[in-house]
């Protein structure tokens, strides 16, 4: 593990700001990324399932990731292939109203830089949600119109609707997400992973 995957593991900057969530819970940075990867995914932030675990992805969301790309269990966490970098390492907690809270921006301005310039093989990014588009493409529109100029930034950089059952109708509504942009980011997966 690189010393800055140490560093993330062991960070504390949020501790105050989750104590202070309805979820009140501890900070548990989920780091998954080696130098030699060679896709990046770049998502939102781990959930209350993953914060348990400590394996990114490790939900029904996952599960439909993976679909997407085209990988099973197995290379999906193959952390020499594949670096899982989300815009915060930790869950951020609930609201009162038992809904997600955004990722705290402290933890991209403190990491992502330093985590950036460690992955120097990575071939293609796959940025999933608003949070990631914004982030990595400084995106000003939103998921939808994000997702459908996916040519623009292709072949080395992908951007995907978050895979969260709740975007189940934004799936149906936009068919050609899975008639179009999946084959082409499956294959794409595939040749970066077989470089």
């Amino acid at each position: 593990m690189p010393d800055i995957a140490t560093e993330i593991a062991t960070c504390r900057i949020c501790e105050d700001r989750f104590a202070a969530t309805h979820t009140a819970h501890e900070p548990r940075p989920v780091v998954w990324f080696q130098p030699s990867a060679r896709l990046l995914i770049a998502g939102q932030a781990p959930g209350m399932r993953v914060h348990k675990s400590g394996q990114p992805f490790d939900d029904p969301s996952g599960d439909r990731l993976r679909d997407w790309l085209g990988l099973d269990p197995e290379a999906f966490y193959n952390t020499k292939n594949v670096a899982i970098v989300p815009m915060a390492f930790c869950f951020p907690g609930y609201d009162a109203k038992g809904s997600d809270l955004p990722p705290p921006k402290i933890c991209g301005e403190t990491w992502h830089t330093r985590v950036m310039n460690t992955l120097k093989n990575v071939q293609t990014t796959v940025l999933v949600g608003g949070y990631a588009h914004k982030y990595h493409l400084g995106a000003k529109t939103g998921v939808t119109e994000t997702v459908k100029s996916w040519r623009d930034h292709a072949p080395n950089v992908f951007t995907l609707p978050h895979p969260s059952w709740r975007n189940t109708g934004w799936l149906k509504k936009n068919p050609w997400f899975e008639a179009e942009l999946l084959p082409v980011l499956r294959a794409r997966v595939k040749d970066a992973l077989n470089a």
